[in-house]
């Protein structure tokens, strides 16, 4: 039998895949029948272990979309919680379903779940690695700037899935991407060691600093994400004071090239990580990015299936 195609992370992907998935989520944006019904008596769960509004509304309409089922189920409502191991549960839903679509806390959670699974197992997002979003915000980056390759990208904030995926992605695609976090709160060291040498194959680049300015000057892409993500709560003032200086505001929009796009995966919260001036100002394509959720999963979910 041969072995399934997961997706847990951008790392995963060649240049080539990469440019194909954003092609085809083109495609099915200027033409919603472009895909067809690739996914006609397939089944999808959607297993969520945390709340979701973006990836579970898309995800659903995607599946449906191309004439599939979803399956949308709570961590909860699963035997996981009584002590059924991740392998047996997808050894199981494998016999069931056509792919796992799955929305958890650690990583390893997920590759424990490929060990099992004989279908493809998707990250809808991990405390690793959120690569979904990370495909629509490559599209969104694409469609408004052009092309990737040579295009930077600065980050401010947590140093989170977000940033990871940001890496990863930007590695690939030739971009130059530049992470600016404090040194608590900065992205994984082994992220940044294996973009970096994905970047220097592509001619892009790979910086995390802790200035501001190195990440904002002369950026055609400013980005950020929430202080205190999911599970977090708890130490989300600590989060605050440590991160406020890395607030994505109208100083940094002032730094970063005139024509600037502003971006953030959301929810938002406006006033902390970013002011409500700039999400909702002229630079912000941030529900063009929120929308493209649909149309790369569309693609993605194609690509593994059809």
């Amino acid at each position: 039998m041969t072995e399934p195609r997961h997706f847990l992370s951008l790392g995963q992907l060649s240049k080539e895949e990469l440019s194909e998935l954003l092609d085809a989520a083109d495609a099915v944006k200027a033409k919603p029948s472009s895909l067809g019904s690739k996914l006609k008596n397939k089944q999808v769960a959607l297993i969520f272990e945390k709340p979701s509004t973006r990836t579970r509304v898309s995800f659903e309409a995607a599946v449906n979309a191309l004439g599939g089922n979803a399956v949308v189920l709570r961590g909860d409502e699963l035997q996981l919680g009584r002590g059924e191991t991740l392998q047996d549960t997808a050894r199981v839903l494998s016999r069931y379903v056509d792919a796992l679509v799955v929305r958890t806390f650690a990583q390893d959670r997920l590759e424990r779940l490929t060990e099992g699974a004989s279908i493809p197992v998707i990250n809808a997002l991990s405390d690793f690695s959120h690569p979904c979003q990370g495909l629509a915000d490559l599209q969104t980056i694409r469609e408004k700037r052009g092309a990737l390759e040579g295009v930077a990208l600065g980050y401010l904030g947590d140093g989170n899935n977000v940033a990871h995926s940001l890496m990863f992605g930007g590695a690939l695609a030739g971009m130059n991407v530049r992470i600016a976090s404090p040194a608590t709160h900065s992205p994984s060291a082994e992220v940044a060691r294996r973009a970096n040498l994905t970047a220097a194959q592509s001619g892009g680049s790979v910086v995390v600093t802790e200035v501001v300015a190195e990440a904002a000057s002369g950026a055609d892409v400013l980005y950020t994400d929430v202080w205190a993500s999911m599970g977090q709560e708890g130490s989300s003032e600590a989060r605050a004071e440590a991160l406020e200086h890395y607030r994505l505001d109208e100083a940094a929009v002032e730094l970063a090239a005139d024509d600037v796009i502003v971006m953030h995966c959301l929810p938002a919260h406006r006033g902390e990580e970013i002011e409500a001036e700039v999400i909702d100002g002229p630079h912000s394509v941030v529900w063009d990015q929120a929308e493209n959720r649909l149309h790369t999963q569309k693609a993605l979910l194609a690509w593994l299936l059809g």
